[in-house]
């Protein structure tokens, strides 16, 4: 049976994107491989763990974001992560202005003395868009800051206090 008119925008588009629906079969190649940025996720909670992940599902996923975050960040600097509970980075963009990134956490933004903060507030938000495990994001957002700060200084929002992330876990 053919779609309805009002529902061939949405098969056009599932296809264009290669996306399987209702009316396909998955992609046995794109089904093995999990694809989060696909789906939207606004319907979790904020400190939902994950969905539908298990207590052994999680805790399998933490272990592999410990090892990520690793191989992200390089033996050195993880190891003074962890030891420190958090990475700074100097900005390159405002002169005097470090972000100090710690896991599960909002960024702090910190100034030398006598430098004005470029944000009316000292902690910046930026949340994943999928549920991850807090030290896998903690290494995207240290890769973020560092290479591609116009991006950090374009979404966070500027927070007057600090708090957990939400869609982490």
């Amino acid at each position: 049976m053919p779609p309805s008119p009002a529902a061939k925008p949405a098969v056009w588009w599932r296809r264009w994107l290669r996306m399987p629906g209702p009316d396909s079969p998955g992609d046995p190649i794109l089904g093995a491989i999990e694809q989060p940025w696909r789906s939207r996720w606004d319907h979790l909670p904020r400190r939902d763990p994950g969905p539908n992940l298990s207590a052994a599902e999680r805790r399998q996923a933490r272990v592999r974001a410990r090892e990520v975050a690793r191989l992200t960040l390089g033996d050195a600097l993880w190891t003074r992560a962890q030891r420190d509970g958090y990475l700074d980075l100097r900005s390159g963009t405002f002169p005097g202005v470090t972000y100090r990134l710690r896991v599960g956490l909002r960024i702090e933004v910190r100034c030398d003395p006598g430098v004005t903060s470029p944000w009316l507030y000292p902690y910046l938000c930026i949340n994943p868009s999928y549920p991850l495990p807090e030290e896998e994001f903690f290494a995207q957002l240290y890769l973020y800051v560092r290479d591609r700060e116009d991006i950090v200084i374009r979404v966070a929002a500027p927070q007057p206090w600090d708090q957990t992330l939400g869609r982490t876990f």
